[in-house]
């Protein structure tokens, strides 16, 4: 029997979110969901979608991966010749979107975004795996190849180029840090009366709060 894609639907039940008594701090809540997240055994809790826009105020997704935050922003590290960061260089202005779907959950972050310090990036690459670290050596961001084992000839050339095992950080590749000045918690409830509510940023820099219709 078929199943109607307009029939696809479940009720929410799982928790609620009350904009009176949470904290005032949006990073002590993603932090408290994040905790969360891992707990739950959520699938790469730490997973998020990039929106950027390029040249031509088209929009682009791509799911990365969390790597840092705390009270100066989000982090995350790519390739700087990628696509990704050829839009993020004619605009710094992006969105973040974690899918907690196991926790009915999802947080919505829009902010700028910079570079990390060159510290910042080596301490990162040097905890990488040594396979991770030859990878980034290995793929030309976005561009195009015309079969995959383009990817394995450069990883084998690689692997002999750095065979002591010290693989130095690419100077193409690093970490972006997007500061956030709007956050939304986003908790599924009954009846698709869902509670959102919103952090932004106001003009002396202090976090306000508002919960948002449906």
């Amino acid at each position: 029997m078929k199943i109607e894609i307009a029939d696809l639907r479940r009720e929410y039940t799982q928790a609620n979110l009350d904009a009176e008594t949470i904290t005032n701090n949006p990073i002590e809540l993603f932090d408290t969901w994040f905790q969360q997240a891992l707990t739950s055994e959520v699938l790469e809790p730490n997973a998020m979608v990039v929106s950027t826009i390029n040249e031509l105020n088209t929009p682009t997704q791509r799911t990365v991966l969390l790597k840092a935050f705390d009270e100066k922003g989000f982090v995350f590290y790519t390739n700087y010749q990628s696509r990704k960061s050829q839009h993020i260089g004619a605009n710094p202005n992006v969105s973040l979107l974690f899918p907690w779907y196991q926790l009915e959950r999802q947080v919505s972050i829009q902010g700028k975004v910079e570079k990390v310090s060159n510290s910042e990036s080596l301490a990162y690459f040097l905890s990488r795996p040594y396979g991770s670290q030859l990878g980034a050596w290995v793929s030309q961001q976005s561009s195009v190849i015309s079969t995959r084992s383009i990817l394995e000839m450069k990883l084998d050339e690689m692997k002999r180029k750095f065979k002591e095992g010290k693989v130095p950080l690419p100077d193409f590749w690093g970490g972006f840090r997007v500061i956030p000045h709007t956050i939304e918690f986003w908790q599924g409830r009954k009846s698709r009366l869902h509670d959102r509510v919103e952090y932004s940023l106001n003009s002396s820099n202090i976090w306000t709060k508002s919960r948002l219709s449906p």
